[in-house]
């Protein structure tokens, strides 16, 4: 598991990463990124970077422009900042997080009804290893 920890526009670029398969330059990224953020070619070079550093994303040189890549998974990065958000609002209690969003009216019923299935599912997850390791 990586330890990279994204900051806000850092998750925007990675996004744009993890859809463009085998990476993209940075006029690439600017022409996406543009018209949503109003980020110049000037600040995503410089998050680039600072991404690089933190072993995020690395390049390799195509022709003459350099095409950045992500070096970690979204699902990777997805656990990391969760467990972290969690740690840090809910004390790391999924169970508190789920009532504040309940009782807050926060989830639909289409979002109940698939935590009902995903709890469903983990739930026979767990009973198929305890079967297979007895």
């Amino acid at each position: 598991m990586t330890n990279v920890s994204l900051s806000d526009g850092e998750w925007k670029i990675m996004n744009v990463l993890w859809e463009k398969e085998g990476g993209a330059t940075i006029t690439e990224l600017t022409a996406d990124l543009q018209g949503k953020t109003g980020w110049d070619k000037h600040i995503i070079i410089t998050m680039l970077n600072r991404m690089t550093k933190k072993g995020a994303v690395s390049y390799r040189i195509v022709g003459r422009a350099k095409q950045f890549y992500p070096v970690v998974s979204r699902k990777e990065v997805s656990i990391r900042e969760t467990r972290g958000f969690l740690d840090k609002v809910y004390r790391g209690s999924i169970g508190m997080m789920v009532n504040a969003m309940v009782t807050n009216k926060a989830l639909t019923q289409e979002e109940i009804e698939e935590l009902y299935k995903i709890l469903e599912q983990a739930e026979k997850d767990d009973e198929g290893k305890k079967g297979s390791s007895s």
